[in-house]
């Protein structure tokens, strides 16, 4: 290829950003400066990993493209503001370039973890009253942590998941099942 590299097995995507600020309070006092950033940061930067990776993907005969999403993309969680309007909006780009990368043999999928000790997490306001309630409220009755997440990025990422393609696979001990 021009570029030097002969091709890539996978690719995962997993950030995202939202102004401290954007996460507390109300989502309707959102400015719109914030609002773009937020959704560029999370959602559009997996389409242009995904538009790059496209050729180096294909020059292998497929292959995998893992982001991370979280179940606030889905559901109001509180204080996520932001955030979870993004993490809508990538959950259906997910779906989208699965259609489009399908054909080619390339795989998207994404990860729905449910509340990890990150840096990122940190910046979360309630974060550890969301975790208590993980744990008091899961089938699994605990939280989850990044070799939990690991785990499933490998088989998503792996030949284990060759016919998986669109679908957001949960890793949060089946909180995300639980009506209350």
């Amino acid at each position: 290829m021009a570029d030097g590299l002969g091709g890539l097995d996978g690719v995962v995507h997993s950030i995202a950003f939202a102004r401290a600020h954007d996460l507390e309070g109300r989502f309707t006092d959102t400015a719109r400066e914030d609002f773009l950033l937020a959704m560029d940061i999370s959602a559009y930067s997996l389409v242009a990993m995904a538009r790059r990776a496209e050729p180096l993907l294909e020059a292998r005969g497929g292959g995998a493209i893992l982001t991370m999403t979280y179940l606030g993309g889905i559901r109001v969680v509180p204080n996520y503001n932001v955030m979870g309007v993004a993490k809508a909006a990538l959950d259906a780009s997910m779906r989208h370039l699965a259609s489009d990368l399908g054909p080619k043999g390339i795989r998207v999928n994404a990860i729905s973890a449910g509340p990890v000790r990150t840096l990122a997490a940190r910046s979360i306001a309630g974060f550890p009253t969301m975790e208590a309630i993980v744990e008091e409220r899961a089938p699994l009755r605990r939280n989850v942590d990044a070799d939990d997440v690991g785990n499933a990025g490998l088989y998503l990422m792996s030949p284990l998941a060759s016919n998986v393609t669109g679908t957001t696979l949960y890793v949060d001990a089946g909180y995300h099942a639980m009506g209350m």
